[in-house]
């Protein structure tokens, strides 16, 4: 695989987070109509509606905080990119593959820094 110039990767880098970026926004912006108060009419719905409802309610709110969670890391990975520190380890100061980098590119830590994370 021949490698690409770091300037036209990061500019690459910046159109593929930026893209990942809106449509987290998009999704956000859709999504928090469905972690509004549950409001069921027991006499005409029952028990079992109503926690079905607070349930798909409950797995909203999880996704919305998941893509909130995406969209920080995006934004994070963005400013490295601008800030000419994308592709560096935050943990140990060493580069992230770029193989890592093209699985996830809003990744902050190398592989070993990861493993070790993910150990604690």
């Amino acid at each position: 695989m021949q490698e690409i110039p770091i300037d036209t990767w990061i500019k690459e880098t910046i159109v593929i987070l930026s893209r990942e970026r809106d449509a987290l926004l998009c999704d956000l912006s859709a999504g928090c109509d469905n972690v509004k108060p549950v409001l069921v009419d027991q006499s005409t719905q029952g028990r079992l509606t109503r926690a079905d409802a607070m349930q798909q309610q409950a797995t909203a709110i999880a996704l919305v905080e998941r893509k909130k969670l995406a969209l920080k890391k995006v934004d994070a990975a963005l400013a490295r990119c601008y800030s000419g520190t994308y592709g560096i380890c935050c943990d140990c100061g060493e580069l992230i593959s770029r193989e890592r980098l093209a699985a996830d590119p809003s990744t902050p830590f190398c592989s070993q820094c990861m493993a070790e994370r993910e150990i604690r």
